[in-house]
Order: C-alpha cells, then structure tokens, then sequence
C-alpha cells in the first residue's frame, strides 16, 4: 500500500500544505513544534479533517479529493488511528474494547472477541482481558489502544503521540514493542511525536513540519547532521547559522562571520553547523589556531547529565557544551564576558 497525499486545509489564519508520498513498509515521523499542523495532518488523512484543496490516495484508491467531490468517510477507510490519550471506550473491556473496530466491519462478535484475545496475548496484555480502562495503567492502555488499532488490519496506521501520556520508564518499554509491532505491519505508518528520541527509535524516515510547511525532510541521521532551521538545531543539540559566502569567508545573517575549512564552492546562501562541543570558551582572547574567536557574553547555564550548556551572546548566539569543571574554573554565570573559540575544522557547511 501506497500512501499519496496532498493536503491542503486552511481554518482561520493557519494553512497546511503538505505533499507526502510514504511506500509500504516504512514508517515515517512528523515532527515538529506545537501549532505546526501535525495533529491536523494526521486527522487529514484519517478523514477527520476533510481537505479544502488537494487529494489523498491510498494504493490508488482517492479517500479525498475536493475537485471531483470525493469523500471517504472515516469509518470506511481502511485506516487506523492510536491517539496519545488512548480513547478507550471506558464502559467496555479491554477485549471488547480491541474487538469494537472488528465489530463495526460487521465481524461476528465470537470471532472479533477472539482475535481481540489474540492481538491482547500479542502485546503483553494476557489476562487482562476483563479488566476495565480504569483498571489499566498508562501503558496498558496504551498497549490496548494499539492492539485495537492492528487488529482491522488496516493499510495505513496512524499515532498521534502514542508515547507522550507515559512516564519515561514505562515508554522505554511500550517504546521497544511499539518497534516490533511496527516492523511485523506491512502496511504504511506514520507518527506525529515531538519526542526526538521516538523519531529516531521508530521512524524510517522524518518530515519535519513548521508553520503548515515541510522545512526538511530525510533519515533521522541526516536531519541530526544537517539540520535545515533553527528549530530542528535546536531539537538534535547543536548550532544552526545561516549566511552568505564570499570569497573566503561566510557572512552571518546575525552579524559576524565565519571561516570553514570545508564549504561548498563559489558564492550564495549557506547554512553551518557547529557542535556545542566544539566550542571551547577562554576567559583572555586565545592565541593559535582558532580561526573563529568572538567575544560573546553568557545568557544562561543549563546542567545536563555529564555536560553544561551555557548559552551565549554574540553576535553569533551559540550554544557551547562545557564540563562542569570548566564551569568552576573559567567561574562562569549568567553576564561572564568570555571569548569564544571554534576550529574551521570543526565547522559542517552546506547550500542552504
């Protein structure tokens, strides 16, 4: 099954246009910041949301498409939907709860009751199949809403932040089935997180959305190491500066420059990024190899668990990563005049 999508739904000021093809097989991550349209994505292919302009084709069967006045209804289509709040109907059990989408295809109750039994034995839920959604933790629950989900058998899975209602101990666990399961289904899948360890855990391939845009899209490896805007920098833990090339040099939009040891030739927009890490800070001006010293002034600190982030004013802004030892030493705090220094070396840059 072959998911084409394009969407495009506009509700007050807010616009969504988004073009996604997504293959069999694969699971594809949404990310992106809250208010970015993910959640009105998703609702879009489900047929929750229905298009003002555009069309969405599943194999090739239109599920919506504006212009020649088809719509699927949600429960025709053969999509599933796992909200983050799980949306377990509360007066049913687990097993009927599974059994509800089984039922409504017009699958005879022994039988749905069955494979509910069997999709529950799958996900770690044997024995729980009298119990209540009040009697379930926040894993349960969850484990449930996505048996309930498989069990139709549809072609496309959708999960709307399948993880974010659990604690972190419990989501390393539903994290690591929810993996398994995903690989055993051969239809598409697609999750909207903003957890960037879930994207890279789960996903095949990430589609970043900003604003009703997608900024970037491409492997979880690729969008960490070349991050395309100041938000998915900001997400992965390093340095996002946009300029210009000239000559020897990048001129920075925010004031400054810039000098790389590896840039693409010629002149034109660029983007580099330096790693927090590789910024090393000095209380004097540093003398040697260095070919990028500023003079910044520190905004903030933030401990991490074996590292500081100490965010700096420039121009440019930046975020260094320093050792807590470093810290006392340089005697650093929020308003500390420090000189900031990067090796060309150390400096990732491409077109923008």
């Amino acid at each position: 099954m072959t998911l084409q999508a394009d969407v495009h739904i506009t509700a007050g000021r807010f616009e969504l246009d988004v073009a996604l093809a997504v293959e069999p097989g694969r699971t594809v991550a949404v990310i992106g910041p809250n208010g970015a349209g993910k959640t009105t994505l998703l609702r879009a292919l489900a047929g929750l949301a229905p298009l003002d302009a555009g069309r969405v084709a599943l194999d090739g069967r239109v599920l919506d498409e504006p212009a020649s006045g088809v719509f699927v209804a949600p429960e025709h289509r053969p999509v599933s939907v796992v909200f983050h709040d799980q949306l377990l109907f509360p007066h049913l059990n687990a097993v009927d709860n599974v059994a509800f989408g089984l039922r409504a295809r017009g699958v005879r109750r022994a039988r749905a009751r069955a494979v509910a039994r069997e999709w529950l034995g799958r996900v770690q839920l044997g024995g729980r199949e009298a119990a209540f959604p009040a009697e379930l933790s926040g894993g349960q629950a969850q484990r449930v809403a996505l048996a309930r989900a498989l069990a139709v058998e549809p072609s496309l899975l959708l999960l709307d932040e399948p993880l974010a209602a659990l604690d972190a101990r419990v989501r390393t666990d539903v994290r690591r089935e929810l993996r398994a399961h995903l690989a055993e289904f051969s239809g598409v899948r697609i999750i909207v997180t903003h957890d960037p360890v879930d994207a890279a855990a789960l996903a095949d391939d990430v589609v970043v959305l900003e604003h009703g845009r997608i900024t970037q899209r491409g492997t979880p490896p690729e969008i960490a190491a070349r991050p395309r805007s100041a938000w998915v920098a900001h997400l992965v833990g390093t340095n996002l500066l946009r300029g210009t090339a000239r000559g020897g040099s990048i001129e920075l939009d925010g004031g400054g420059a810039l000098a790389a040891a590896d840039r693409p030739e010629g002149n034109g927009r660029v983007v580099a990024v330096v790693a927090p890490r590789a910024i090393a800070l000095h209380r004097e001006r540093p003398a040697g190899t260095p070919r990028n010293v500023w003079g910044v002034v520190v905004r903030n600190l933030e401990a991490g668990i074996d590292d500081v982030r100490v965010q700096l004013d420039g121009p440019p802004d930046l975020v260094a990563a320093v050792t807590p030892q470093a810290v006392r030493e340089l005697e650093i705090r929020p308003g500390s005049r420090l000189w900031a220094a990067v090796k060309a070396t150390e400096i990732d840059v491409f077109d923008d």
